[in-house]
């Protein structure tokens, strides 16, 4: 095929990671326009896959989220005459080799803010370099990255309203325009024959297939949408409680990027811009997702265990065996809290946990129990879905009073109130403690308090069936308060 002086390159290869998509891939789009055959790879990377199996995660429902969305992307590459080339092995190996095996000139891929993907991207480039290879980074997976929304003072900014107010500010139509690859198509090339896709199964890396809750792929992520467009104008009404399907769901879906975040910007963005209050508070929502990516490329030493606000990493929590087995019944959904309890078997049985659970989980580990934050954080890293280590680490440091633009430290969420607030009638905790459902609303949010003669009658037995509580929450908050403030006096 002679060559088309139009394209910049003969060949490119495109690196997919948190990007699992064709439509609207700001990598593949510039890979496309500018080349004139262009190939698609994707690394189950070793250096992240296998610390999981030596940690006995084999069932981590996220390989097997990729897995169907590799599938979907394969057969839609399929139809257009070519495939995805799949390869198992470390990704600093990997994509330097098939850049050669392909003899390219260009390899593309979306931007990663976590400090090992940038690092690794360093070390990726240096060799593709080494070989006369560029290597382009493009913005992808928010709207606004790294430096382009800074204070006056030229500083990035620490607390979310002026970051959100700016933000709204900066956005133009531009920023929301998705990248259309329609024209570029015939770039796509086929795979040559001595490079036939041998896909490695999920169980020949060592992972089980698991169910999964939502399906994964685009088409998965479409559904989703169209279901939360229905009632996305309820949304600021209906997000805080988990026994409503208020929310979009959609979050493991913007982890490996199977819809694109320009997509959803500019749902809400066009419907607030109608009036409408639900798009508003979802728009915040997708705004803060930005923040917390910005925070943690300003701050890379969130990814090691610092606290933002380093005066709270002298914080004295619990240690030794106490703090293990209180971090255990945590663990296990055993604190006899039962809208704790309840969150916590949402997240071992799904993967996922609504989000004003987290939030009244974390409170209840670092400031009802007093165990160390990061701790939960681990936790979470390893059992969610849509686990992202910005907003990951952006809500944990935010409940613990540690991060930027935390809660006040002396802010303690009462579990039983949150309970009657945000499961009024229990719904929530009856769908995942079973053993509660008979219990009426009266109590099923503090079951240790109702008669017991009404817990016999109901066959609820504490402290056999089901627990009694661990702690008392008010002397927890008494404790936390001189933990917190002994640190607050060292501090000034």
């Amino acid at each position: 095929m002679p060559h088309n002086h139009s394209k910049k390159f003969q060949r490119s290869l495109v690196w997919l990671r948190r990007d699992l998509r064709l439509k609207d891939n700001a990598a593949l789009y510039k890979a496309l326009q500018q080349s004139e055959h262009v190939w698609l790879l994707f690394v189950l990377d070793k250096e992240i896959l296998d610390p999981l199996i030596e940690q006995g995660l084999t069932k981590d429902r996220r390989l097997s989220f990729i897995y169907d969305s590799l599938e979907e992307l394969n057969n839609t590459l399929a139809s257009l005459g070519t495939g995805l080339i799949l390869r198992h092995g470390q990704a600093r190996t990997c994509v330097p080799e098939i850049a050669e095996l392909l003899q390219v000139d260009a390899v593309w891929t979306n931007q990663d803010y976590e400090p090992m993907a940038i690092a690794r991207d360093r070390d990726i480039d240096l060799i593709l370099k080494k070989n006369k290879r560029h290597f382009f980074l493009l913005k992808d997976q928010t709207i606004f990255h790294q430096n382009e929304i800074l204070t006056k003072s030229g500083q990035a900014y620490s607390i979310f309203t002026p970051y959100k107010k700016a933000w709204l500010e900066k956005l133009t139509p531009s920023h929301l325009l998705p990248y259309s690859i329609k024209p570029y198509l015939n770039a796509l090339a086929p795979i040559p024959d001595h490079m036939t896709p041998h896909w490695p199964s999920l169980e020949s890396i060592g992972f089980q297939r698991q169910p999964l809750s939502h399906p994964g792929g685009t088409r998965g992520a479409q559904i989703l949408l169209n279901k939360f467009s229905e009632h996305v104008s309820l949304y600021h009404l209906q997000k805080d409680y988990p026994a409503l399907s208020g929310s979009s769901e959609l979050s493991v879906h913007l982890r490996f990027g199977t819809i694109s975040i320009r997509q959803l910007a500019q749902s809400a963005y066009t419907k607030m811009q109608a009036g409408d209050p639900g798009a508003k508070s979802w728009l915040s929502e997708l705004i803060w997702r930005d923040f917390y990516f910005m925070i943690l490329y300003h701050h890379p030493k969130l990814a090691e265990g610092a606290s933002f606000k380093p005066e709270y990493d002298a914080i004295e929590w619990e240690r030794g065996p106490q703090a293990q087995l209180l971090f255990e019944t945590w663990c296990k959904a055993t604190t006899g809290y039962p809208i704790i309890d309840a969150a916590m078997r949402q997240l071992n049985q799904t993967g996922w946990m609504h989000n004003r659970l987290r939030m009244i989980v974390a409170s209840f580990l670092c400031k009802d129990l007093g165990v160390d934050w990061r701790w939960g954080e681990y936790y979470f890293a390893q059992q969610l879905n849509d686990f992202d280590l910005a907003a990951n680490n952006g809500g944990w440091q935010w409940v613990s009073s540690s991060g930027c633009d935390a809660q006040p430290y002396f802010r303690i969420f009462n579990p039983i109130l949150q309970s009657k607030k945000f499961d009024p009638e229990g719904i929530f905790i009856r769908k995942y403690i079973p053993e509660l459902r008979q219990l009426p609303n009266q109590w099923i949010h503090c079951p240790w308090l109702a008669p017991t003669n009404t817990l016999s009658d109901l066959g609820v037995k504490l402290g056999e069936n089901y627990p009694q509580p661990i702690i008392n929450h008010q002397y927890a908050r008494e404790q936390t308060l001189k933990r917190y403030a002994t640190v607050k006096t060292q501090a000034k």
